[in-house]
C-alpha cells in the first residue's frame, strides 16, 4: 500500500478544501491515487457549494428592494469570502433579486428564505448554482421586512452599509437625509427604550471605576455616572443625535420641524460580528501526519 505523506494530504486539501482528516482517509481509501481520492471527496462532500460551505464568508453586500409606493420592502445581507466576489455582476444580480423575492414573501427566517421560489428553483438551489459558478461560499445571512407605517426609504454606502427607514410624514428629501444620517452616525436604537439595559449598566460601571481611579469623592460617583450614561444615550439614540448636516439640530427637532416621525429603521454593516478564522495549515499538516 502506498505511503500517505503530509504533502499528499496538503495537496488534496488545496484541491478540495475538505478537512485534513477526511483528505487523509480518502487518500488511504484510494491507495494514494490523488485523482481517485479527489473523486471520493467530491462524492462525499458534493459539488463546489458543499466544498465551500466551511469557509468563512465575511465580505459581501447589502441588497434592498422597495415597492413603488414605499409600502413594502426588504433588506438582505449576503456574504461572500472575498470583496472580489462581492463585486461580481452575477453575485450582485443574485443579491438584488433575493431582496425582491423576500420583499413579497412571508418568510420568517433565513431557513424559510432559502425555500422560497427563485428563477424556477428555490433560493438555496439558485445559491448553490452560483457558488458552483463563482467558486466561493455565498451565504444569505440576515434580512428585515418591516411592517410599514409610513413610507420606506433607503441608503446604501459603498455596498457595505445599508439602511432601511420607515418615515411617517415628511418628504423624500427628508427620508434620504435621515437614512444617510443613520449610515454616518450609526445609532443603536430610535430612542432610550431600544437600548439594552446591559449596555447602560456597562457604561455606568466603567464611569464609576474611572472616577474612582481619578480620585473623585465617593459622594460624586453616582452623579458622574449619571452624566456619562446620559452622554452615551445621546450619542447612540437616533432622536437625540445631532443631525450630521446641521449639528445645531437634533434628529428629533428636525423631524418635528417637518411634521414627521421615524417608525423604525434598520442598519446593516456587512460582516459585522463575523469573526474571520485564521487557519494554520502547517499545524494541520503536522497533526495529520502524526495520525
Amino acid at each position: 500500500m502506498a505511503e500517505i505523506t503530509a504533502s499528499m494530504v496538503k495537496e488534496l486539501r488545496e484541491r478540495t478544501d475538505a478537512p485534513m482528516m477526511d483528505c487523509k482517509k480518502a487518500l488511504t481509501e484510494a491507495e494514494g491515487d490523488m485523482t481517485r481520492a479527489e473523486e471520493i471527496l467530491r462524492v462525499r462532500f458534493g459539488n463546489k457549494a458543499s466544498k465551500a460551505a466551511g469557509r468563512v464568508a465575511a465580505e459581501g453586500t447589502v441588497g434592498i428592494s422597495i415597492s413603488a409606493d414605499g409600502k413594502t420592502g426588504a433588506m438582505v445581507e449576503v456574504n461572500s469570502e472575498t470583496d472580489f466576489c462581492a463585486k461580481n455582476e452575477d453575485f450582485l444580480k443574485f443579491v438584488n433579486e433575493l431582496a425582491d423575492v423576500i420583499a413579497v414573501s412571508d418568510a420568517a427566517d433565513i431557513e424559510a428564505v432559502n425555500a422560497l421560489a427563485m428563477r424556477g428553483a428555490t433560493v438555496e438551489e439558485t445559491r448553490a448554482q452560483l457558488v458552483g459558478k463563482i467558486g466561493e461560499n455565498i451565504t444569505p445571512r440576515r434580512f428585515v421586512r418591516p411592517v410599514v407605517q409610513g413610507k420606506l426609504s433607503s441608503y446604501v454606502h459603498g455596498s457595505k452599509i445599508g439602511v432601511l427607514v420607515d418615515l411617517v410624514g415628511g418628504d423624500d428629501a427628508l427620508a434620504k437625509d435621515i437614512a444617510m444620517h443613520i449610515a454616518a452616525a450609526k445609532p443603536k436604537a430610535l430612542d432610550v427604550s431600544g437600548i439594552d439595559a446591559s449596555l447602560i449598566e456597562t457604561e455606568r460601571r466603567v464611569a464609576i471605576e474611572k472616577a474612582k481611579e481619578a480620585g473623585k469623592p465617593e459622594a460624586m460617583l453616582e452623579k458622574i455616572a449619571d452624566g456619562t450614561v446620559q452622554k452615551f444615550l445621546k450619542e447612540v439614540t437616533l432622536l437625540s443625535q445631532a443631525f450630521v448636516k446641521d449639528d445645531k439640530l437634533t434628529i428629533e427637532q428636525l423631524l418635528k420641524s417637518k411634521g414627521a416621525t421615524v417608525a423604525s429603521f434598520t442598519m446593516y454593516t456587512v460582516g459585522e460580528g463575523i469573526e474571520k478564522a485564521v487557519v494554520d495549515y502547517a499545524a494541520e499538516v503536522a497533526a495529520a501526519a502524526k495520525v
